[in-house]
């Protein structure tokens, strides 16, 4: 029974740094007011790190079904990163400047 209780385990262990070690990160920044990327396509489990390349603050938030976040505002220089853990299209928009809006699909 111990011998089986540790195949389980380490079984379990390897699943779980596999997935982990299988993620991608990514970057998209933000620059004159835009996203540096329109559209991106990521798996579940990846990040993506938004990093603003502009004099002034931005925001990333979205309020879609598969991922509803807000990263806060953030000054030139900074990023901030959202781990997308489920599929699905995700809108991400900017609170501050309402004509930045890109799409991530996560599958």
């Amino acid at each position: 029974m111990n011998k089986i209780l540790t195949i389980i385990g380490t079984t379990l262990i390897y699943s779980l740094c596999a997935q982990t070690a299988l993620a991608d990160e990514h970057e998209v920044g933000q620059k004159d007011k835009a996203f540096t990327a329109s559209e991106l396509t990521i798996k579940v489990g990846d990040t993506v790190n938004f990093k603003n390349l502009d004099p002034f603050f931005h925001n990333i938030f979205s309020l879609s079904d598969s991922a509803t976040f807000d990263l806060g505002s953030y000054p030139k220089g900074e990023h901030k990163g959202y781990t997308f853990d489920e599929a699905g299209v995700v809108e991400v928009e900017c609170a501050i400047h309402p004509d930045m809006l890109m799409t991530i699909k996560v599958e």
